[in-house]
């Protein structure tokens, strides 16, 4: 099986409104969670992209949130779920700001497949990557 869990393994962390530093802490947990998954490089994107729903779930929002990441034979799913119901919106960036407005532009590029599902007091932004792509 290549070493691929036979059984969907899943991590799950709450965040802290406005505590950035779960954002290493949940890229150190994600990346032991898919240390056995066997794709080194779709594990870096994953780290990547997780920081990216993370971080915005944090700045964004002035409440807790909820980070759910499942891994099975079929690829991974990384859900971020929080408590505002506006919505996320892609914007493209503009040379003045520096590093931010790109995080939902590299999730849409980088990721298999990826969304907003509303839930009743907020909504959950999600990316799935495929196992089996490159």
């Amino acid at each position: 099986m290549g070493g691929e869990p036979a059984e969907p393994a899943q991590l799950m962390r709450r965040l802290v409104r406005a505590d950035l530093r779960a954002v290493p802490e949940v890229r150190r947990a994600l990346r032991e969670l898919l240390r056995q998954w066997g794709r080194p490089g779709r594990s870096e994107i994953a780290e990547l992209l997780t920081s990216e729903l993370v971080t915005n779930a944090l700045i964004h929002t002035d409440h807790d949130a909820v980070v759910t990441a499942t891994v099975d034979p079929r690829g991974l799913r990384v859900e971020v779920r929080d408590f505002v119901a506006r919505r996320p919106r892609l914007r493209v960036p503009n040379a003045d700001d520096g590093t931010h407005g790109r995080g939902l532009i590299l999730v849409q590029s980088l990721a298999d497949a990826w969304g907003v599902r509303t839930h009743g007091v907020g909504k959950a932004v999600w990316f799935e990557l495929d196992a089996g792509a490159a």
